[in-house]
C-alpha cells in the first residue's frame, strides 16, 4: 500500500483503530512518523510500550473529529468499519477522515468483501486452543454478519458476539459520495489485485 500510494519516508500516517498496534509499529519500523488511535483503553495501555519520537498512541472514537495536524495518510485495516448502529455514524467517520488528510494526502479503508464472506460461510465450527474449545457461530441477520462465540475456562462459561454491518462496495460509493470523498481505486486482495465482487476476499479502497 505504501508502495502505491507512493508515500516518502518523510510521511506521516494515522493507524485509524490500530487495536494491539501491530500495523502502526510496522508502519513507522518503514520510516513512517504514526499516530495510531483506537476506542479501547486498554489497547492503547499495551500499545504505549511501542511509543518513540515518531510512534504515539491515542484513545479516539472514530466518528469524532481527529485532534492531529493535517496527515499523509490515514489507514483504516483489517474490517475497523462498520460496527455502528446508526448509519450516520458511519458517514460522520468517513468526513472525520477526509477532514483529517493534507490537500494531497490519501486514505484506505481495508474492508472484508461481504460477497464473498456471506457465499463462503462457515454457519459452525469448533476451534481448540490450549486445551479450550471455541464454539463459534456465524450467521446473517439484519444485513450485518454475526460471529458468536462460546467457551468454558476454569469452570465459567464465557460467551461473546460480533457483528458487523455487511457493506458492499455499492454501499462505500454511496457514502463517499455524500461526504464529497473521491474513490480512486480498489483492489481485492493485500496483493493489490483487480477487485471482483464475488471472488475477491478483501475490499479495499484507496480515497481523498
Amino acid at each position: 500500500l505504501t508502495k502505491e500510494l507512493q508515500l516518502p519516508t518523510s510521511s506521516t500516517i494515522i493507524d485509524l483503530a490500530c487495536g494491539k498496534g501491530r500495523h502502526s509499529v510496522f508502519l513507522n519500523k518503514l520510516g513512517y512518523e504514526v499516530l495510531g488511535l483506537d476506542l479501547s483503553k486498554q489497547s492503547i495501555e499495551h500499545n504505549k510500550q511501542f511509543e518513540n519520537e515518531t510512534l504515539h498512541f491515542k484513545v479516539h472514537d472514530m466518528r469524532n473529529p481527529i485532534d492531529s495536524k493535517p496527515v499523509d495518510a490515514v489507514f483504516n485495516l483489517f474490517t475497523s468499519f462498520g460496527y455502528f448502529e446508526n448509519d450516520e455514524d458511519n458517514l460522520t467517520t468517513l468526513n472525520a477522515i477526509k477532514e483529517s488528510l493534507t490537500d494531497y494526502g490519501f486514505a484506505v479503508i481495508d474492508f472484508m468483501n461481504v460477497t464473498h464472506v456471506i457465499d463462503n460461510l462457515v454457519p459452525e465450527e469448533v476451534k481448540s486452543v490450549d486445551g479450550i474449545d471455541f464454539h463459534i457461530k456465524r450467521y446473517v441477520k439484519d444485513n450485518h454478519i454475526f460471529k458468536e462465540i462460546d467457551f468454558d475456562d476454569n469452570g465459567e462459561h464465557f460467551h461473546f458476539t460480533e457483528k458487523v454491518k455487511a457493506l458492499t462496495l455499492q454501499d462505500f460509493e454511496t457514502m463517499m459520495e455524500e461526504v464529497g470523498i473521491f474513490l480512486l481505486d480498489v483492489f481485492g486482495d493485500y496483493k493489490l489485485r483487480k477487485f471482483l465482487k464475488n471472488d475477491s476476499e478483501r475490499l479495499i479502497m484507496i480515497f481523498k
